[in-house]
């Protein structure tokens, strides 16, 4: 599954510009090399490159003994894809009226892992083994669930309907990521009650004293990526991604950003809008 996760990682924050992904390359460095994990490795990213679309073209794998221990591996990926220039998604093209697209994660992903381990694996956690109601499996199953790769998806959303911006909800949470893809002028009021987080969110905030604030401003909370689309578009666009199975759903409205506004959010340097979640989730 590491595989999967390493070409979702790089796909996905491709695709955000609008770019169909053609090729990816690997690095994968360990303290020893054991030809069976390596082979592993690279089967999983060729599989995550076979789920996106794209051709792994080639990479390298580096030997550091001594400086990694004899099991210790750290995998790495670049990616490469095209998209017109004029067809490039961005702030420049989110207006206000625009509706906001969420798509359905599978889980973590590939981000709040070093919160997760500390909470779920740490002292007094359940353990990898432990089986959750909750969950439906086991820890260690919820934890190797990989990330969703979003990018046929995204491509044939935008080619359908009038798409203005996406942005993949990674380390930050939902607020900061979709803040850097609008412009400063405008603002977003998420509706947390337009959908329910995923169960392995509540059994991290709860076995671990988590704040709300603090879960939001590290997972993706169930949102795995988001399109800002033309409203008139908004509902064909939603359809459009459940038929090809994927759950989505509008959670919020551009609108204009009033005089002095912060939100919970706003892009690095005040170069995006301000984005506030509000109520209560579903």
């Amino acid at each position: 599954t590491i595989g999967i996760d390493l070409v979702a990682m790089v796909i996905d924050d491709l695709v955000v510009c609008g770019a169909e992904p053609l090729f990816m390359t690997d690095y994968i460095a360990v303290g020893s090399v054991v030809p069976e994990r390596i082979a592993a490795i690279v089967s999983g990213i060729a599989r995550g490159c076979q789920l996106a679309g794209c051709a792994l073209v080639g990479g390298e794998t580096a030997e550091h003994p001594g400086l990694m221990a004899h099991d210790e591996y750290d995998v790495a990926g670049a990616g490469t894809g095209i998209v017109d220039a004029d067809a490039l998604l961005g702030p420049g093209r989110v207006q206000v009226g625009d509706v906001v697209i969420a798509m359905a994660s599978s889980g973590l992903h590939s981000n709040g892992y070093s919160l997760a381990r500390l909470v779920l694996l740490g002292e007094g956690g359940p353990g990898l083994s432990a089986y959750r109601d909750e969950l439906g499996r086991t820890v260690g199953e919820e934890l190797l669930e990989p990330t969703r790769i979003y990018d046929r998806d995204c491509l044939a959303l935008a080619a359908a309907v009038d798409v203005h911006a996406i942005s993949h909800v990674t380390g930050g949470g939902l607020a900061a990521n979709l803040a850097r893809v609008l412009p400063v002028e405008v603002a977003v009021d998420v509706d947390r009650s337009t959908w329910t987080p995923a169960p392995v969110f509540g059994l991290i905030g709860g076995l671990g004293g988590v704040a709300t604030a603090d879960l939001e401003r590290t997972f993706n909370m169930g949102i795995g990526m988001i399109a800002v689309v033309a409203a008139a578009d908004a509902d064909r666009g939603i359809a459009l991604l459940a038929e090809r199975g994927l759950a989505a759903w509008a959670c919020g409205v551009v609108r204009e950003r009033a005089d002095g506004e912060h939100g919970d959010a706003e892009a690095k340097g005040g170069a995006g809008g301000a984005v506030t979640l509000v109520g209560s989730p579903a």
